[in-house]
C-alpha cells in the first residue's frame, strides 16, 4: 500500500464519520457507497495473500458487529442499525494499521501496553470504565501469544483514536452499563481497541488454518 493510498484511508475515516454524524438523510449510503468502492480497489491491488486477508477480515468484522452491536447491545449506531460503511471500514483501519507498523519506531507499539494499562487503570477508578479491565487482558493475551504484537500496540492505539473520534461526532454511543454482564463502560471504553486486535488475530488465525488445510489436502 503507498503513501497516498494510506493518506486516503485517513481522509476517508475522519470524513466520512464526519459526514455521518451530520445525520444527512444521504450521508449513511453515500459514506458506505465510497467505503466499499475504496475496499475493493485495496482488493484489486492486493496480492492473493493480502486480498484473501482483507475478506477474512471482512467476514469477521460483519460477524463481530452483528454480535456486538445488534445482539448484545453493547454499543448502537446513530440510527440503530448496522451502517454498510462499517465492515469494509474495518478491513481498511487493518490495512492501515498494518502500514504504519511497518514504518513506525519499533518502541512506540512496544510502549503501548506500558502506557495502555495505566490509562486503563485510571479511567476504571476515575470512569467507572471497568469492562476496559476485561478487554485489556485480551489485549495483553494477544500481545503474549499473537503472532503480530507490534501490529496489535498499532491497532490498540489507532483503534483509541477512531473510538474518541467517532463516539464525540455521535457515529455511535457504547452502553453504560454492560448487557449482561457486571461491569461498566465509558463511552468509548478506554481499552475499546481491544476488540480490533482480536479482530486481526482471527483473521490471521483463520488465514494459517486455510493454508495449513491447503498443505494438508496437496499431500
Amino acid at each position: 500500500m503507498t503513501q497516498r493510498f494510506a493518506l486516503i484511508i485517513v481522509l476517508t475515516i475522519v470524513g466520512g464519520l464526519w459526514l455521518d454524524g451530520q445525520a444527512f438523510v444521504w450521508a449513511q449510503p453515500v459514506v458506505s457507497i465510497w467505503t466499499w468502492m475504496l475496499f475493493g480497489l485495496l482488493c484489486w491491488r492486493a496480492d492473493a495473500d493480502h486480498r484473501r486477508l482483507w475478506l477474512v477480515c471482512l467476514a469477521w468484522a460483519t460477524f463481530g458487529e452483528i454480535v456486538l452491536s445488534l445482539v448484545w447491545g453493547l454499543y448502537e449506531y446513530r440510527l440503530g442499525n448496522l451502517p454498510l460503511f462499517v465492515p469494509p471500514g474495518h478491513v481498511l483501519l487493518f490495512a492501515l494499521g498494518m502500514w504504519l507498523t511497518e514504518r513506525l519506531p519499533a518502541s512506540l507499539p512496544d510502549a503501548v501496553p506500558a502506557l495502555g494499562a495505566g490509562l486503563v487503570l485510571s479511567f476504571a477508578w476515575l470512569e467507572a470504565d471497568t469492562i476496559s479491565l476485561l478487554l485489556f487482558a485480551f489485549f495483553l493475551l494477544c500481545i503474549r501469544y499473537g503472532p503480530s504484537p507490534r501490529l496489535y500496540g498499532t491497532m490498540f492505539a489507532l483503534a483509541l483514536l477512531m473510538e474518541l473520534y467517532g463516539t464525540a461526532m455521535g457515529n455511535w454511543t457504547w452502553a453504560l452499563l454492560v448487557p449482561g454482564l457486571p461491569f461498566t463502560a465509558a463511552n468509548p471504553p478506554i481499552a475499546a481497541g481491544a476488540f480490533y486486535c482480536v479482530l486481526d488475530w482471527l483473521s490471521g488465525l483463520s488465514m494459517r488454518r486455510d493454508d495449513n488445510s491447503a498443505t494438508v489436502e496437496a499431500r
